[in-house]
């Protein structure tokens, strides 16, 4: 077990640095992901102990799109028949990119072909038709109370607890000993998601309606969100709006949960509720990185935090599952419903531990379900 002190200096052990099968040949690799997660070292550092020739490259460089969009067999294998590895870094930004690694994995099945991207709207846009059936595909988080339990043990978790619900779980912000520098790198990332992620995409040119909108989402982490409400707000379309929290889902910024409902009329099911996939993102929009003892959120930011670990646990130990909320008109709510091996799991998220009880409703309703509350007490446990 590696102590917190020297761990500043180090790698972060990720989840996917034990997987001996994580390069699969014959097939094109995919590692999504947000910015700054970690992707690029995490496949160099997995590259770094292999045997062969490597290529790497990245969507940027003018000679690496022109050959891979020319969809030119012969340009194409011409360049990389002869790696071992081909690595291509924030791959969306090549034109057809999708073609030209089929060719390169229908000629050389022997060759490991390795692609990442920031953005999954973009990338499996370019790469869906002509790889079907020819990825192996991963994603990768911020760091994960699971990544960080198994490196450093439990106590680590409990003693950094305030942090990671303020600022986050980003690699480098974790590394960083004063808040100051926490807080200036998190506004950057804020603002390079937006200006270099985004507005790329999808002819998006209002970086100012989307940073409210996404304001109006950081106050409302627990509730339903209504897009007329935020249509008329921000003084935009409701087409508009909708297609903003697509994009803002395919980046990797936020996550949206619909509501669940099978047998009672009374269940909210046409509204979503939308969270931020790093708390520390989520302070930056809002520009907020307080301490707990002086926020009025922190209820926002511990159900906030509890639904991002819970999804990066559940893909990184593939439990393959449906997440809802459930709540009905009369304000009988559950935060996060699970629907997994033919059952229901509801969880309860408080940051204080209050022994919370099920609604009837829902026990009479689904009398096969489980409930949990999840507090300070047993979240370790839950999310690793």
């Amino acid at each position: 077990m590696v102590s917190l002190q020297k761990s500043f200096a180090m790698w972060y052990q990720r989840f996917y640095e034990e997987i001996t099968d994580f390069f699969q040949p014959g097939k094109v690799n995919l590692l999504y992901g947000p910015r700054r997660v970690g992707k690029t070292e995490l496949i160099n550092k997995l590259l770094k102990s292999s045997e062969g020739t490597l290529f790497s490259g990245e969507g940027d460089d003018i000679i690496v799109r022109k050959i891979l969009s020319s969809n030119d067999k012969t340009q194409i294998l011409g360049a990389f028949s002869n790696y071992t590895y081909i690595f291509i870094d924030e791959a969306q930004r090549i034109p057809e990119i999708g073609w030209g690694l089929k060719i390169l994995a229908d000629n050389l099945p022997k060759t490991v072909i390795i692609a990442s991207g920031s953005s999954s709207f973009k990338l499996s846009t370019e790469i869906g038709a002509p790889l079907a059936g020819r990825t192996n595909t991963k994603m990768l988080y911020p760091l994960s109370l699971l990544e960080i339990k198994k490196q450093f043990g439990g106590m680590t978790i409990y003693q950094e607890l305030q942090s990671y619900l303020i600022f986050g779980m980003y690699p480098e912000t974790l590394t960083m000993k004063n808040t100051a520098e926490k807080q200036n790198y998190l506004s950057e990332l804020r603002n390079s998601y937006l200006l270099k992620d985004i507005l790329e995409l999808d002819q998006v040119r209002n970086s100012d309606k989307m940073l409210d909108l996404l304001r109006l989402l950081a106050y409302q982490i627990g509730n339903e969100v209504s897009l007329n409400e935020l249509s008329n707000t921000l003084g935009i379309a409701k087409q508009t709006v909708e297609r903003y929290l697509d994009l803002l889902e395919k980046t990797y910024i936020i996550k949206k949960i619909s509501g669940f409902s099978r047998n009672l009329r009374k269940e909210i099911t046409k509204s979503s509720r939308y969270y931020f996939l790093d708390n520390g993102i989520r302070n930056a929009v809002i520009n907020n990185f307080n301490l707990l003892e002086i926020r009025n959120d922190v209820g926002m930011l511990w159900e906030n935090f509890m639904v991002s670990e819970r999804l990066k646990k559940q893909n990184y130990n593939k439990i393959y599952c449906n997440n809802y909320f459930w709540r009905t008109y009369d304000q009988k709510e559950i935060d996060l419903v699970e629907e997994r091996e033919g059952k229901l799991f509801g969880y309860e998220f408080k940051w204080k531990n209050n022994k919370s009880k099920a609604p009837k409703e829902w026990l009479n309703t689904y009398s096969d379900s489980s409930y949990e509350e999840i507090s300070q007490t047993n979240f370790v446990e839950f999310c690793t």
